[in-house]
């Protein structure tokens, strides 16, 4: 998958592993990750869409902070939330929401083989044990697995992680983490934090 990476990101991750902050910055990046992904709905089903998404989002970011645990580095982690979340857009059949192609399902899902089995994360049962809340339901349009749409998809990118920093350029595995990263970047640690675009 290819993902963005700044300085925005390492903050998060740092907020994310902190006391408090961590369930400020979590749910800063909720709202954030139901805006992002809720723009990329078909508008007609965006509202009904989005408690589910609140939900889902929420218990992903536990996800994060297990695969940080892990030994994964930030763009792995997060990426790891990413494909739990298109696991779930497919079996709702919101393929206009998804990062890659659905074809690449199975290519993400075992890059992460080993963590997800750990977890009991599957492609049908994205959050596995990370399920730690109830997840509302919200309709599917399974008519759209018929013939998969995926304007905002990017295909040919299952084999890594494939990371865009802030000068354009596209590193396998993503950038190496600044030293002395100012927790105060991170969305949600500022009153005037308005300005997100990116998940």
């Amino acid at each position: 998958m290819k993902i963005r990476q700044n300085i925005r990101h390492f903050a998060a991750k740092k907020a994310l592993t902190m006391p408090v902050v961590g369930d400020i910055a979590t749910q800063k990046l909720v709202d954030l990750h139901v805006r992002v992904f809720g723009e990329k709905a078909d508008p007609a089903h965006r509202e009904e869409r989005e408690p589910h998404m609140e939900a889902f989002f929420d218990c992903t970011f536990d996800t994060y902070v297990a695969a940080l645990e892990a030994g994964f580095s930030e763009a792995e982690a997060r990426e790891i939330t990413h494909v739990q979340a298109n696991f779930d857009f497919y079996n709702h059949g919101w393929t206009e929401m998804m990062e890659f192609p659905a074809d690449e399902l199975e290519a993400h899902y075992d890059r992460y083989e080993d963590f997800f089995t750990r977890y009991d994360i599957t492609i049908a049962d994205p959050l596995g044990d990370f399920r730690t809340r109830e997840i509302p339901d919200a309709p599917s349009t399974p008519e759209k697995l018929d013939d998969p749409v995926h304007p905002h998809a990017e295909g040919g990118f299952a084999d890594d992680v494939y990371v865009q920093g802030q000068d354009g350029e596209v590193r396998v595995g993503g950038q190496d983490e600044p030293d002395d990263v100012d927790v105060s970047a991170a969305p949600g640690m500022r009153d005037a934090d308005t300005d997100e675009t990116e998940a």
